[in-house]
């Protein structure tokens, strides 16, 4: 050809065999991104055969983290972190101090410098936002209490790697050993945090009036196309701009832009039309990562990965598993939350790769981080699927498991000052989430009796402040329906759409009191038809109840019109 096409050729090489592979990987039971990865190998200098243009791969990415970045800021809720803060800041900040510990104490074994061993300890210690949201909504878990931790934990994990990757350029001189003395290393990383500061309030005093009208103005048009630039347009011009006048990451820029998208009305519509474009971006982000990737590290180091390995799906799991249980929560939730945080992903590869960048972290390390990620997205769904069964092994095998599960909790029970009017007759209400938020206020502004039992202990403390019956625990165990007064309910009604939690739960209610009334909520129509048909209560959809609440309003004003309607039953 008479023209260069390298950049048409490294992306359709990219997108292509990111489709084989990752169908393939989808197939296998593995998350896709492992496939991306692959297809990033096989078109590496590593590998024979054709070679991407890595250069080009390499700002392809910067878009992909941009746009990746992006989408983190707009669906970051603060309000969603502040309702499991007790759990998840202290548990995230232990959780990577202990990584970190981890990877740079193995690092700093193998004669690496320890600036380099903290990048690599960084680089282990934070989980794949992309991997967990997925494997969360595969298992039916993101609305749930255990889904609202990790993801708030995945949040706190967020933020941290954020501040590093702005504080990690301005202490490159002394990690490589020939920094600043004191005086100069305050002075720059005061004058890093001063312009970080600034970027930061800019975007709060300005871009939080301006991008919401900015987002209304375009909307306007009523041009799908244009809404769309104005997005991607946005979330990669605040990025550049914020790296151009302050200094500071195209990852924070992107991500600041995304939560200022976040005010405005219309950041939904802004989440779904970007969401192409991200995906396709994110996939090439993937396999640029995987194109820097030297599997020779596999063969040759292998004691090495094993070890990064091991510090990913092992230590910091365990480290997870033990910090919830001393929160007292449940078994199921610190395996769950242990699950969620056994891989690492994107932020592991930014940091990994702006430490080869800084020449802080050797080539070899970057080669172990990708091995660790490779590995250890690979096996999550595994990790996932093994829950209960090891759930039910501990408990089986394990009298220190029963005992801590037996402990006393003063959560767990209702307190004696509980009005005995409210334990006879009354709603059991599962799940204190969205719905049965609404559902109480209705209870309670037609004074029904009711008891919550909701498996977030911060819930649990902020209803009984408010002087709600309210228990701790997971209402699938039968203490805590017990403990919810079970026996003498009218009615238990299980919000959370978990229909394999709510046939336990269904059961133990109708073993302890056969005449209780169960209503329960799914979101699937298949899952809906198998409830119904297995008799276990009166089943509501999302779907059908919107329908029939917009076919009643239709109905009542068509009526002055038409006379008498006729309703199908």
């Amino acid at each position: 050809m008479p023209h260069d096409v390298s950049l048409i050729a490294t992306i359709a090489a990219g997108f292509g065999l990111a489709m084989v592979l990752g169908l393939i990987a989808s197939n296998l039971r593995m998350p896709p991104l492992v496939g991306y990865l692959l297809a990033g190998v096989v078109i590496s200098p590593a590998t024979p055969g054709f070679v991407g243009d890595v250069k080009l791969a390499g700002q392809l990415a910067e878009i992909g983290v941009m746009l990746l970045m992006f989408g983190v800021g707009l669906h970051f809720s603060l309000r969603e972190l502040l309702a499991v803060r007790r759990i998840a800041v202290p548990g995230a900040i232990v959780q990577i101090a202990v990584a970190v510990a981890l990877g740079m104490g193995v690092a700093l074994s193998w004669g690496w410098h320890w600036g380099g061993a903290l990048i690599f300890g960084l680089c282990l210690s934070v989980a794949s936002t992309v991997v967990l949201l997925r494997a969360l909504e595969a298992k039916g878990l993101l609305d749930s209490i255990n889904g609202r931790i990790a993801v708030g934990w995945l949040v706190v994990e967020d933020l941290v790697m954020v501040l590093v990757l702005v504080l990690v350029p301005a202490l490159a001189g002394l990690m490589s050993g020939g920094g600043p003395g004191a005086g100069d290393l305050w002075a720059t990383v005061g004058w890093t945090l001063a312009k970080v500061a600034a970027f930061i309030a800019m975007m709060l005093v300005v871009g939080r009036r301006v991008f919401p009208k900015l987002l209304w103005w375009v909307a306007r048009t009523g041009s799908r196309e244009l809404f769309t630039l104005c997005v991607i347009a946005a979330a990669i011009g605040v990025a550049f701009g914020a790296a151009l006048l302050f200094d500071v990451s195209f990852a924070l820029g992107a991500f600041f832009a995304g939560m200022m998208m976040r005010e405005s009305e219309y950041s939904h519509r802004a989440a779904d039309e970007s969401l192409p474009l991200r995906d396709a971006f994110a996939v090439l982000f993937f396999v640029s990562v995987g194109m820097l990737f030297d599997p020779a590290v596999l063969w040759q180091q292998p004691l090495k990965v094993l070890a990064v390995v091991a510090i990913i799906l092992l230590g910091k799991t365990l480290a997870a598993i033990g910090l919830v249980l001393l929160f007292r929560y449940p078994l199921n939730t610190a395996l769950t939350i242990g699950a969620s945080l056994a891989q690492i992903g994107e932020f592991s590869f930014i940091l990994a790769g702006m430490g080869v960048a800084l020449q802080l972290l050797p080539a070899e390390g970057q080669s172990l981080v990708l091995a660790g990620a490779l590995i250890s997205i690979a096996l999550n769904s595994a990790v996932f699927a093994a829950i209960g069964p090891l759930q039910q092994w501990l408990r089986q095998r394990s009298e220190l498991v029963r005992r801590f599960e037996q402990r006393d909790d003063p959560l767990a029970e209702l307190p004696m000052s509980t009005d005995p009017k409210q334990l006879a007759g009354q709603v059991v209400l599962v799940g204190y989430g969205s719905v049965g938020r609404r559902m109480a206020a209705e209870l309670q502004a037609q004074q029904v009796p009711f008891v919550v039992a909701e498996q977030n202990r911060e819930l649990v403390e902020a209803l009984r402040r408010q002087n709600i019956p309210a228990v701790s625990g997971d209402a699938a165990e039968p203490e805590v329906l017990i403990q919810a007064h079970i026996a003498r309910a009218a009615m238990l009604v299980i919000t959370p759409p978990d229909s394999m939690r709510a046939r336990r739960m269904v059961e133990i209610a109708r073993t302890l009191n056969p005449k209780v009334q169960v209503l329960l909520r799914t979101l699937s129509e298949d899952e809906a038809v198998l409830l119904r048909r297995e008799g276990l209560g009166t089943v509501f959809l999302g779907k059908e109840e919107l329908s029939r609440s917009m076919t009643t309003q239709v109905l009542d004003q068509m009526r002055p019109h038409h006379g008498s309607v006729p309703v199908r039953s």
